[in-house]
């Protein structure tokens, strides 16, 4: 008779995200995450053979979490409300940035075919998030709101690196959001 499993998928991932996004990838460990969540690093053990296959399944398991309700977002309108629409989403989001950011600090070389699967994938989900938002840059290109010569990738950097930028003065979450949102459109000189 088979042993019940201790923990669920969400019960080891909401812990993974919380080692990952408080400690860094170099710093988690089995041994962190069992301590977390009161289980035997053995029990962890069962279901994944090393750190990298675990983190991959939780970042694919963000990432498609992430795409699916962006997918589900009302995609109906000017690029304004659009724009207005996918800064909350990802201010709602923060973590992408950080989930983003591990991705690029797995090894990329593995003999193990589960990681090596794993990260195809991945790559895929990244390709298909930054198709969409590049989609909405284009749209404010053909709307004429969003100058033609700026490429793509600065504008889509800028948008994600703001979600980085430290709160250290405690500004509301509503104005702050706001304050970026205007920034980001409308820039920060003041015109006559």
């Amino acid at each position: 008779m088979a042993r019940e499993r201790k923990f669920t998928d969400e019960e080891l991932f909401k812990a993974t995200k919380l080692l990952l996004i408080g400690d860094g990838y170099d710093a988690f460990t089995f041994s962190k995450l069992a301590s977390m969540m009161e289980v035997s690093r053995g029990s962890i053990y069962k279901y994944y053979e090393n750190k990298d296959e675990l983190i991959l399944e939780f970042l694919m398991y963000e990432m498609n979490r992430f795409l699916q309700e962006f997918n589900e977002l009302d995609k109906n309108g000017d690029f304004q409300t659009q724009f207005s629409i996918v800064i909350d989403f990802i201010f709602k989001h923060s973590e992408i940035h950080q989930i983003l950011e591990i991705i690029t600090q797995i090894p990329k070389k593995s003999p193990n075919q589960v990681i090596s699967s794993s990260q195809a994938q991945l790559t895929g989900y990244y390709r298909d998030m930054y198709k969409q938002f590049q989609g909405l840059i284009e749209q404010g290109k053909n709307e004429q709101v969003i100058k033609r010569h700026l490429s793509d990738a600065i504008i889509l950097g800028m948008i994600f690196q703001t979600i980085a930028i430290p709160n250290h003065f405690g500004i509301p979450r509503d104005e702050w959001v706001a304050s970026i949102k205007e920034i980001l459109s409308e820039g920060m000189f003041q015109r006559d």
